[in-house]
Parts: structure tokens; sequence; C-alpha cells
């Protein structure tokens, strides 16, 4: 496994989410995982960089996953990286 690039903070996700992650079979950490070494997911070249450029500074950090099913799925980590969250976009 790659060495984690930033802090998480405390994890948190909306009630949607869960079920969409429940209906996918799929675990939170799969995606976590991904988010903090980088794999930002399903983002377009400007929002990568928005989010290399996090890494020296405190914005926030986005990553998008579809689930098993096709949903799609957020992971926003805090600029002061005090907290992650895991949403649907619907729930932003």
């Amino acid at each position: 496994m790659n060495k984690p690039l930033f802090s998480l903070g405390q994890v948190v996700a909306t009630p949607p989410c869960l079920v969409a992650l429940k209906k996918a079979g799929q675990a939170p950490d799969v995606f976590l995982n991904r988010h903090v070494i980088g794999d930002w997911g399903n983002i377009d070249e400007h929002d990568a960089q928005v989010n290399e450029d996090a890494l020296w500074g405190d914005s926030r950090i986005m990553s998008v996953y579809k689930t098993n099913c096709g949903e799609v799925i957020w992971l926003i980590t805090e600029g002061d990286r005090s907290s992650t969250c895991l949403l649907l976009p619907s729930c932003y």
C-alpha cells in the first residue's frame, strides 16, 4: 500500500451514502484508501491539480468515485484536515 499523503481527520458519512455503499456491497475503506494516497478517481485534470496543490496548502481535497452499482460518491477532506466526509452529490 502507498503511504498516506494527508490526514483524513474524523471520518463521517451521510446516511444516503452509507445506503449506497451497502447496496454496492462496498466498505467506505475502499474509497478512503484511494483518496488518501492521491487516487482522486473521476475528476478532470484541473481538479486533480487543485488537489495536488492542496496537499501543500490549506484547501479542501475532493475525490469522485463510482460504486459497483454505478452510483457516484464524493469524498471531501476539509482544508484543515479535521474531517473527511463521504457523501452523494445530491447531499452537497
